[in-house]
C-alpha cells in the first residue's frame, strides 16, 4: 500500500471545497454521474476507432445506494484509471498556486464555475463525504486494479485490489451532516433534475411495471392477469429529441417530447422551433410557443439549459431574451460550461451571440408562418401577440422583423397588418394634422356605446387588449410617425379625430356660466374637468372620458415603466353636450332644485355608463329611476 499526499500548497483546500465551491451540495451527484458519462464514451469513441480491442459490453452507468451502511456508490465501465492516472488526474490537482485561488476567489459571485475550469468535478464528493474511494480498472491491457481512498484531507492512500470489469466505481461514505443523501427519494431527485437526456443509459434502483401474467393464469373475468414485475430503472432517455434531425421527427414525436418535459402541462405547444447550429459555436435545442395563460410570471423559467446533454439550469434569463422566457424548451451548447454564474453569462462572447442566433430564429420562424400560412397564423395571433409585443418592446432587431408579421384585429374579428388597417382607414380617419387616427376599445362590451357611435360615423374600431397593450400601442406611434392610437371613450369623436370643420354650439358664454356651478355641485372636482362641447344633436347629453394621455400612463403605471414618480391622478372629463334639446330643456327648467334634479340624473346616467357609479350613489339612482317609471 503506498500512501501520500496530494498536491496542493495549503492544507484549507478542502474544507473550501466542501463549504464554498458550491451553493447547492446536490450537484456533486451530477458532477461524479458526467464523469461516469464520459469515461463510458471514451471507452466507446476508443473502440470505434480500434485503439480499445476488448469487449465492450453494455456501457451503462450505476448509481447504487446503501441506505444502511450510509454508502452511495457511482459505478461505470468506461475506461479506468491506471495507478500512473489517478496519480496524474486525482493527486495533482489541476491548476498550481492554491493560496492564489483561495484569495482570488472566496466570496466572490462565480466561484462556483471554479471546479469545471479546472478540472474538479471528482473533488465536490467531499462536499457530502466524510470518506471516498476509487475502485478502477483501465482499459489498458495488463493494467491492475487499484484504490485510492482520502478522508477529505490531503493525505491518501493507494492500492492493489481484486477487480475483473473495467471501469470505475466511486464510493462515498455520507457524513452525517449530509444524511439527506441516503434517502431514496432524494437520490432519485436529483437524477431526473440533472441526469434525466444524459447520453449513456444511468440506472438507479428497480421501478415495478405491470405485465401479462407469464403463466397465463386469468382473473373471474377470463382476463390474463396482470402482476408486478421489477425491473432496473433507468433514470434517463439517452436520445431526447433535440438531439435528432428535424427530418426524423414527427409533429407527434415533438408534442411527445413537449410532455415528456411538463408532464403536468395538458395542453400542446402552438408550434416549435428546432435549432441546429455548429459554427460560430455549438447549439442544439428545442423551443415551444406554449398557449400562455392568464398569470405570465407562472409561465417563466420553463427553458432548461443543458451542456451536453447534462442539466445546468433552468434561469436562462442572460442566454435567452427576455421577451422569450416565456417559450419552453431545451437549449443544449457545449460552449457553456458546467458551472456558470450570472456575471460570467454577461461577459460571454458566444453567450451574446446565441442569444442574438435564438431571436433570429424566432423573428424568422414567425415571419415564415406569417408568409406561408397566413389563416393558420391568423388563429394562432391571440396566443402569439403576447410574445411579439414584448419582443418588439425590448428587442430593436426582434422588432424591425416584427413590422412584417404583427397584427391588428378589429371589433369585426377581421385581422390586418399595420400597413394593411393604416390603408384602410387614412381616408376616413385622417385628422387635420395628416395623422391617421387607429380608433381602439379594449373592451367591446364594456365600452358597446362608444364603439357604435364610431362606427354609425362609418369608422372602423380596432379590438386591441392584453396587459402590456399600452406600451406596444405607445412603440407603433413611435415607429410610425403618422399614425396615432386613441381608444373610442377618450373623448368626443370629434376631438378624437379633428377636422378642420367645427359644430357651432347652441350655447352662449352666459349658458355655461349659469350651468357650470349646478353640474360642478353634482360630481366632485378632484375627479372631474367640466368641458362644454359643440358635438352632434345625436349624440348623448353628457359624456363621461379619460383622455388617452392619462389613462395610457396610468396603465403602464400599473404594469410598471410609467416614467413618472407617485400615483397618476384618476381623473376625468365630464363633457356637456351643447348641442343637445336635453341641456337645453335644463336651461328652460324654472328652478334650481328642478335643474339640479335633471344633471343629477343625466349625469349618473352617464357615469353609469363608464362602470363609474357605485355604492350608496347607484343605489339612490336605482331608487329614482324606479319611483319615475
Amino acid at each position: 500500500m503506498k500512501t501520500g499526499k496530494i498536491n496542493v500548497q495549503t492544507e484549507n483546500i478542502f474544507p473550501i471545497i466542501k463549504k464554498f465551491l458550491y451553493s447547492d451540495h446536490e450537484i456533486f451527484l451530477r458532477e461524479l454521474v458526467s464523469n461516469a458519462v464520459d469515461a463510458s464514451q471514451k471507452l466507446r469513441f476508443l473502440s470505434t476507432n480500434g485503439e480499445f480491442k476488448g469487449k465492450l459490453g453494455e456501457l451503462k452507468v450505476e448509481v447504487i445506494l446503501d441506505s444502511e451502511n450510509k454508502t452511495l456508490t457511482i459505478r461505470d465501465h468506461g475506461i479506468g484509471m491506471t495507478e500512473d492516472e489517478i496519480d496524474k488526474y486525482i493527486n495533482q490537482i489541476a491548476f498550481s498556486g492554491a493560496e492564489e485561488f483561495v484569495e482570488k476567489y472566496k466570496g466572490k459571485e462565480g466561484a462556483e464555475q471554479i471546479i469545471g475550469h479546472f478540472g474538479l468535478g471528482f473533488y465536490s464528493s467531499f462536499m457530502v463525504a466524510d470518506k471516498v474511494q476509487i475502485r478502477t480498472l483501465s482499459h489498458k491491457k495488463g493494467a491492475k486494479a487499484v484504490q485510492w481512498e482520502s478522508n477529505g484531507s490531503p493525505e491518501f492512500t493507494i492500492e492493489d485490489i481484486e477487480k475483473t470489469e473495467i471501469g470505475t466505481d466511486i464510493v462515498l461514505y455520507i457524513s452525517e451532516e449530509s444524511k439527506e443523501f441516503t434517502e431514496k427519494g432524494r437520490i432519485q431527485g436529483i437524477l431526473d433534475k440533472y441526469c434525466k437526456f444524459l447520453s449513456v443509459a444511468v440506472f438507479f434502483g428497480t421501478k415495478t411495471e405491470y405485465i401479462d401474467d407469464p403463466k397465463g393464469e386469468k382473473d373471474e373475468n377470463g382476463k390474463v392477469k396482470r402482476v408486478a414485475n421489477e425491473i432496473p430503472n433507468q433514470v434517463n432517455n439517452i436520445a431526447p429529441a433535440w438531439t435528432k434531425k428535424p427530418a426524423d421527427l414527427s409533429t407527434e414525436e415533438y408534442n411527445s417530447f413537449y410532455r415528456e418535459l411538463y408532464p403536468t402541462t395538458m395542453e400542446s405547444p402552438l408550434f416549435h422551433i428546432h435549432m441546429n447550429v455548429d459554427y460560430p459555436f455549438n447549439l442544439t435545442g428545442i423551443l415551444y410557443f406554449p398557449k400562455i395563460q392568464e398569470n405570465i410570471e407562472v409561465q417563466r423559467n420553463k427553458i432548461n439549459l443543458y451542456s451536453n446533454q447534462v442539466f445546468i439550469t433552468d434561469n436562462v434569463e442572460q442566454i435567452v431574451p427576455e421577451f422569450l422566457t416565456l417559450l419552453h424548451g431545451v437549449i443544449d451548447s457545449p460552449d457553456i460550461p458546467l458551472n456558470v454564474s450570472r456575471s460570467y453569462l454577461q461577459s460571454d462572447s458566444n453567450v451574446k451571440k446565441i442569444s442574438s442566433h435564438i431571436t433570429k430564429k424566432v423573428a424568422d420562424k414567425l415571419a415564415s408562418m406569417y408568409k406561408n400560412d397566413r389563416k393558420d397564423f391568423e388563429s394562432k395571433w391571440e396566443d402569439l401577440k403576447i410574445f411579439v409585443q414584448y419582443g418588439t418592446l425590448s428587442d430593436d432587431k426582434f422588432s424591425e422583423k416584427a413590422k412584417s408579421f404583427s397584427l391588428l384585429k378589429n371589433t369585426e374579428g377581421t385581422y390586418f397588418s399595420i400597413e394593411e388597417y393604416k390603408e384602410k382607414v387614412e381616408t376616413l380617419q385622417k385628422d387635420k394634422d395628416d395623422k391617421v387616427v387607429m380608433l381602439y376599445t379594449n373592451d367591446p362590451v364594456e365600452q358597446f356605446g362608444f364603439v357604435k357611435k364610431a362606427k354609425d360615423r362609418g369608422y372602423d374600431v380596432l379590438h386591441i387588449d392584453g396587459p402590456i397593450a399600452p406600451h406596444w400601442i405607445a412603440k407603433l406611434e413611435q415607429t410610425y410617425e403618422n399614425i396615432t392610437f386613441s381608444r373610442v371613450d377618450a373623448d368626443t369623436l370629434d376631438k378624437l379625430i379633428q377636422k378642420d370643420e367645427e359644430i357651432p354650439s347652441k350655447l352662449s358664454k352666459e349658458d355655461e356660466e349659469a350651468l357650470k356651478p349646478l353640474f360642478e355641485g353634482v360630481v366632485s372636482k378632484d375627479k372631474f374637468t367640466i368641458q362644454f362641447e359643440s358635438m352632434n344633436a345625436d349624440d348623448a347629453p353628457i359624456i363621461i372620458t379619460q383622455p388617452e394621455f392619462i389613462r395610457r400612463m396610468m396603465e403602464q403605471q400599473k404594469m410598471g415603466g410609467g416614467g413618472f414618480m407617485g400615483a397618476f391622478p384618476d381623473m376625468h372629463n365630464l363633457m356637456i353636450n351643447g348641442n343637445h334639446a336635453k341641456i337645453q330643456e335644463i336651461l328652460d327648467t324654472k328652478t334650481d332644485k328642478s335643474k339640479k334634479s335633471k344633471i343629477k340624473q343625466l349625469t349618473d346616467i352617464a357615469l353609469l355608463s363608464q362602470g363609474l357609479l357605485k355604492g350608496e350613489a347607484l343605489n339612490q339612482f336605482i331608487e329614482r329611476s324606479i319611483e319615475k317609471v
